[in-house]
């Protein structure tokens, strides 16, 4: 059972997670990115990479499971998530620029990563732009799908219009002075629980617990509120799919099997025509976008054989 934050511990317990055994900054073009790692500091790099509206707090489970393993398991918080810091705008270029500069600021080597969500889409984009900067990639429910996504306009953007422009920074504008809405962890872990419906009420109040800063009017997730969901300018995957076939790095992907708000609705079986020479794919059925919180041990196994 969790147990109750308090002055003195800061966050709530929850079984198997572990908080970060060190954290530091990295400089990202002027801004300044949070790092933290788990496992032994001179071990070999594991980069995990999370996704949209999410934070590094969100792998306190996965994570410790692959440090055990004798990995020096990295992640960070993408700009305007967890504790990095707030930007004036956002994009994925940006957020892939981000990546680049942490991988940079720890190894010069080809590094093996894993990457969830929003995040694995990110790193598809690196592989194919510096495909001798990754040794090998796991992508967790976050590989293009053929299939038209539940929300087209939100997911797919043709092309890249003064409209689309405009839209974007009017909402830039109008949410420069905006805040989160406050209130106790438990009700931060209840509204994340409409949009993550599969995940247990203890695993949302330790993410609330650690993801969240208390205010004087109470608690606020950290997460920037003029962060939208979907990326900035012309996209369609199509694109994506084109380029997935000519990756030049070993790729393991895991498929999610039940559709949620925040999953990318890959098709399993109609994914299978682009995948690249030698690349695997693993569905996972009855599970929703977060595989590695739902089946944390099975991940972990999946990816400690894989990287071998």
């Amino acid at each position: 059972m969790s147990s109750p934050a308090t002055e003195t511990s800061p966050f709530i317990r929850y079984p198997g997670a572990e908080r970060p055994a060190r954290h530091h900054w990295v400089d990202s073009y002027g801004v300044r990115i949070a790092v933290c790692e788990w496992g032994p500091a001179d071990g070999s790099p594991l980069f995990l990479v999370h996704g949209g509206s999410d934070f590094a707090g969100t792998f306190d489970v996965f994570a410790p499971l692959l440090a055990a393993a004798g990995w020096r398991v990295i992640a960070w918080d993408h700009r305007g998530h967890g504790d990095s810091d707030h930007a004036p705008l956002y994009s994925w270029d940006a957020d892939v620029r981000d990546a680049l500069s942490v991988l940079d600021a720890i190894t010069p080597d080809a590094v093996p990563v894993i990457a969830h969500s929003k995040g694995g889409g990110m790193m598809l984009q690196l592989a194919e732009a510096l495909p001798l900067r990754m040794a090998k990639l796991v992508v967790i429910d976050g590989l293009p799908s053929p299939d038209p996504a539940p929300d087209v306009s939100d997911h797919e953007q043709r092309r890249f219009s003064s409209k689309n422009l405009a839209d974007w920074l009017d909402h830039r504008r109008g949410s420069a002075a905006n805040s989160r809405k406050a209130g106790s962890l438990e009700e931060l872990a209840r509204r994340r629980k409409r949009m993550n419906p599969r995940l247990s009420d203890e695993w949302l109040l330790y993410l609330a617990s650690i993801g969240a800063r208390k205010d004087p009017d109470g608690w606020r997730w950290k997460l920037d509120p003029a962060i939208r969901m979907g990326g900035f300018g012309p996209w369609r995957p199509d694109w994506s799919l084109d380029r997935l076939k000519h990756l030049a790095i070993p790729l393991l992907g895991l498929t999610a099997t039940v559709e949620e708000e925040m999953g990318w609705g890959t098709n399993h079986r109609a994914l299978l025509p682009f995948l690249p020479p030698g690349a695997r794919l693993v569905p996972f059925e009855n599970t929703g976008h977060f595989i590695h919180i739902e089946h944390p041990n099975e991940v972990a196994r999946l990816v400690l054989e894989f990287l071998r």
